[in-house]
């Protein structure tokens, strides 16, 4: 039986997408396939991601959203744009849970698209209970982290970035 851990990895600063990758090459180690999809980070330092291509097939990183810049800098026709890719991006996301296509999913940012009201938290512990079912790790990044996902999540780390 596969390991179903849902984990959390969030808080206010850097290293929240970094530690999830690294959790995801830490699997590659033993034999996973990765999938991570990445939302509100624009198209924005996909060069830095370059590296990770280079995993390919065993690890995959996806991004749909266009813009060149981040979410809470655009227009509202441009936001409104930007929903409906990263409605595309959630929609792929339940289809690899469905699929079984990994081992572990990386949801990176998704705490930040419920955080702007673009899915409900009820959307999101669907996606925890397909994850659950499925049998997929699932990997969830975001800044915010909603008390309400307590009884839903496995493991929540949270990180500081401190300023000396």
């Amino acid at each position: 039986m596969k390991e179903c851990l849902i984990q959390v990895i969030c808080g206010p600063g850097k290293g929240k997408t970094s530690s999830a990758i690294g959790r995801g090459i830490t699997a590659l180690t033993e034999g996973k396939s990765v999938i991570m999809v990445q939302f509100l980070k624009g198209s924005l330092e996909m060069r830095n991601m370059d590296i990770i291509k280079r995993l390919e097939p065993e690890f995959k990183i996806f991004r749909f959203e266009k813009s060149h810049t981040f979410f809470d800098k655009l227009s509202e026709t441009e936001k409104e744009e930007a929903r409906i890719n990263i409605r595309n991006g959630l929609n792929f996301s339940k289809k690899v849970l469905v699929t079984g296509e990994c081992d572990i999913l990386i949801l990176d940012e998704i705490l930040g698209i419920l955080d702007e009201g673009i899915i409900t938290l009820e959307e999101l512990c669907t996606v925890i209970s397909q994850a659950r079912q499925a049998q997929i790790q699932l990997i969830m990044t975001g800044t915010v982290y909603p008390e309400a996902l307590n009884g839903s999540v496995d493991e929540v780390t949270r990180l500081e970035t401190r300023f000396e």
